[in-house]
């Protein structure tokens, strides 16, 4: 029998060929994994300049659907790009005005800040050894540091702020991006019947523009809820805060609590510890009320990620791009599940990335 199959060479050749085929595949994705580090090594060392061109490319998303609206009602579409990038402008001049004193006081405090939590951390500890519980100082500092979240917040702040000195070459490359929006669709038609498909390409640029500009919606108002809830109270830095709650607010389940935790350790300094448990309470229905019955009915409740997959993205984003890196690491994330759902062939790895389906 053995001298037969090797008598017939077509029939040897077809019998390895399984094994020829996933040497091929193995090699592929290999190849593959290996462009893929150097490409993220090059994204690291030229981190100073992706990261203005990634904010740009949001900005640019974001404010599509306004220059979509100018151009269908009979607006040219370079007096439309000059409305969409005054609104810009005037957007983050307002927002430059109010966060700018606000940044730099609370930076120029932030050692007094630090301090007066260590002494609220020497009062619990009396507290505590006044109950019979015994904790050694050094260990409670170790292991639980407040103030290393108000440096924490200090340094985000602080890098958002280098990004908007930036703000010239940001918005140049907006106005570049807006006018190429304009101009893809008259090219694609000179391309004609030799014009790739772009089925998937349209889908998920619909998708990600309708994620974009509905996130931002919702991370808006929650900004103003906060930043409403905590004057109210008259906690220090309202604007602040409400701007760290629209921030935070597009990292799903750990961004609210990431964002709450500086203004509610204030809270406690300023207000003392009653007030300070108010202020999370609202906190918490806030957060409840957008991110849990809003959200979920505006954008679908399959649009989202798991939480392991959100974890891991503020570490690699934040490695990859810096502190910056965590406030864009989830909407790269989400760019990147779903240009996933737009190939067929691919969507099973954006189901693995999203939430639990009931």
């Amino acid at each position: 029998m053995t001298s037969k199959i090797q008598g017939l060479p077509h029939l040897n050749k077809m019998l390895k060929q399984p094994e020829i085929l996933h040497q091929s595949h193995r090699g592929s994705m290999l190849l593959s994994l290996a462009a893929l580090v150097i490409v993220l090594a090059a994204i690291k060392m030229a981190k100073d300049l992706m990261v203005p061109l990634l904010m740009a490319g949001f900005m640019a998303i974001i404010c599509m659907p306004l220059l979509q609206v100018l151009i269908r009602r009979g607006v040219s579409s370079g007096w439309a790009v000059l409305l969409t990038m005054v609104s810009i402008v005037i957007a983050l001049l307002g927002t430059g005005l109010l966060l700018g004193s606000s940044i730099a006081d609370f930076s120029s405090r932030l050692p007094v800040y630090q301090d007066n939590l260590q002494h609220q951390m020497q009062g619990l500890l009396h507290w505590l050894d006044s109950m019979g519980i015994s904790m050694s100082g050094g260990f409670l500092a170790d292991v639980l540091d407040p103030s290393s979240a108000m440096k924490l917040a200090g340094n985000l702040l602080s890098a958002f702020g280098n990004i908007l000195t930036n703000s010239f070459f940001i918005l140049l490359t907006v106005i570049f991006l807006l006018f190429e929006f304009i101009a893809i669709p008259h090219k694609w038609a000179l391309i004609a019947e030799h014009a790739p498909d772009t089925s998937h390409l349209h889908a998920f640029l619909e998708s990600v523009n309708r994620y974009l500009a509905m996130k931002t919606g919702i991370s808006l108002m929650t900004g103003l809820s906060v930043g409403l809830l905590t004057w109210g109270f008259g906690l220090d830095y309202p604007v602040l805060w409400g701007f760290l709650a629209f921030l935070f607010n597009f990292v799903p389940n750990i961004g609210s609590i990431i964002a709450a935790v500086p203004a509610l350790l204030l809270a406690v300094i300023q207000l003392g510890v009653g007030d300070a448990a108010l202020i999370g309470v609202g906190y918490i229905i806030i957060n409840v009320l957008f991110g849990n019955v809003i959200e979920p009915r505006l954008l679908g409740r399959g649009v989202g990620l798991s939480t392991l997959v959100v974890f891991l993205s503020l570490v690699f984003w934040g490695w990859l791009l810096g502190p910056v890196g965590m406030l864009l690491s989830i909407p790269l994330t989400m760019i990147v599940k779903l240009a996933l759902e737009a190939d067929p062939e691919k969507r099973w790895i954006a189901v693995l990335l999203g939430p639990d389906v009931d």
